[in-house]
């Protein structure tokens, strides 16, 4: 079991880091698609070989199809919302959500239970989540983009698009490899992504700025999808999911110290607390 909780933490630490890099990025969108592509074109023949030599059914193929329309959708409202939103309010929510749905889903509509400590996890969620919205706050963000409720609306659609593509990549595990099913998702993240980059015909001027930040990311961002897959190979999804959101205090530090984002004592105190409701709902709910 430990080398698939390692597998997880590595995950979600270089997920914070290529997310920091994105925030800092000029054009979000050319951003994300760029070092994305680099990702996509070198693992294209993997994908193409396996799908050769290991055809699938059609339900099968559906689910790929599935993956790639949310992973869509999901790079569209990640680009948006980094665009809105500073790193250190976005980030715990866009990565906390999903913890969150999943159990109020069961209780609300399965017939399913929690125990003491899977509510006391959704209360601290709860209570992390409506501090970083800033509810009730007199203080003024410094970017008036920041101001009211949307940048916490599109931070809470990124985590429910997140929670669906894992379920559906889940199951696709059941049919192709972590590798091949990289690609898949790949393919999906540059397709949400190319309308609105070919629109700000941006790409070269994103370049001269960031390339050292958009080869990393190039590594960063698909490496950390494929420990998770590793990981979810060798151990339940339900067990090692939570560790994975240790990244929401990660990214936190990194806004606060690197990005120079305000209210930086109460945004780190609200990532550990969702972090804690995360363990909390994963480990003993």
């Amino acid at each position: 079991m430990l080398l698939p909780i390692l597998l997880v933490i590595a995950s979600g630490m270089a997920h914070a880091v290529w997310s920091m890099f994105t925030k800092k990025s000029r054009n979000k969108s050319v951003f994300l698609w760029s070092i994305m592509m680099v990702a996509t074109i070198l693992l294209l023949p993997v994908l193409i070989i396996e799908l050769w030599h290991n055809p699938m059914n059609a339900g099968s193929y559906g689910l790929l199809i599935l993956s790639i329309a949310l992973q869509a959708l999901y790079s569209w409202l990640l680009s948006q919302t980094y665009e809105l939103g500073d790193l250190s309010q976005i980030y715990p929510i866009m990565r906390g959500t999903s913890t969150l749905l999943v159990p109020i889903i069961g209780v609300l509509f399965l017939s399913e239970s929690l125990s003491v400590f899977g509510w006391i996890g959704i209360v601290c969620m709860l209570g992390g989540f409506t501090i970083l919205s800033g509810v009730g706050s007199r203080s003024k963000p410094s970017n008036p983009k920041t101001q009211g409720m949307k940048p916490v609306l599109m931070a809470l659609c990124v985590g429910l698009c997140t929670t669906c593509y894992v379920f559906v990549d889940k199951l696709n595990l059941e049919h192709i490899s972590p590798l091949a099913l990289l690609e898949v998702t790949n393919i999906g993240f540059v397709a949400g992504l190319t309308p609105a980059v070919l629109a700000s015909r941006q790409i070269w001027a994103e370049w001269k700025v960031n390339k050292s930040t958009m080869m990393l990311g190039a590594i960063l961002n698909p490496g950390s999808y494929l420990l998770f897959l590793f990981a979810m190979q060798q151990a339940p999804m339900a067990h090692i999911s939570p560790l994975r959101e240790i990244g929401t205090v990660f990214a936190t530090f990194l806004g606060i110290l690197l990005l120079k984002e305000q209210n930086g004592l109460k945004r780190i105190l609200c990532s550990v607390v969702i972090f804690c409701g995360i363990l909390l709902i994963g480990i003993w709910g």
